[in-house]
């Protein structure tokens, strides 16, 4: 498997259709995503097995609402491996490779909105409201844990708390349900 940046709609389109079959608006945000000057700049990486892309994770920029000078901040969304490659470390290894690469750009934090058993693995903390930080939409108590963080900053979270402002393509409340 080989990792690689790649903002090739056409190729991660149908990929993200395979792995949402029932979910034609993820293909859809992605695309939306990827043409957003206010997500800019994203990273947009694929796995790919013999030339076939199994696998694709996106991050957008984002920003503490009312702060032009917060913390370097990106939202994780979506996550997206083909379903005969699924289980097989794919996604854990676009997380890893997605957040080394936003380290190296001096990112202080990621938020995700996800499966909250699956994303503690890779270093997301649960809530990120409870810490502060309150994501674009109001996320209903019962799934609040699903508003992920983490800290790429040596686990420190900094001063600023807020409203996370996402980009204009995730900024629409049907993209904040889990």
């Amino acid at each position: 498997m080989r990792i690689k940046e790649s903002n090739n709609i056409d190729r991660i389109y149908p990929l993200i259709l395979k792995a949402f079959p029932e979910e034609k608006s993820v293909a859809d945000l992605t695309r939306d995503l990827l043409n957003d000057a206010t997500a800019e700049p994203i990273l947009s990486l694929v796995a790919e097995i013999d030339h076939e892309y199994v696998g694709h994770i996106l991050f957008t920029k984002c920003k503490m609402g009312g702060h032009s000078d917060g913390p370097a901040m990106y939202i994780l969304a979506p996550l997206a491996v083909a379903p005969h490659h699924q289980k097989k470390g794919i996604g854990g290894a676009l997380i890893n490779e997605g957040l080394r690469i936003l380290k190296d750009w001096e990112v202080e934090l990621v938020f995700v909105l996800g499966h909250i058993d699956y994303y503690p693995r890779y270093g997301f903390i649960n809530d990120a409201l409870s810490f502060g930080f309150k994501a674009p939409f109001d996320i209903p108590e019962e799934v609040k844990d699903a508003w992920m963080i983490q800290s790429l900053n040596e686990g420190l979270l900094p001063e600023i708390r807020g409203v996370v402002q996402c980009c204009e393509a995730m900024n629409k409340e049907e993209h904040w349900r889990e």
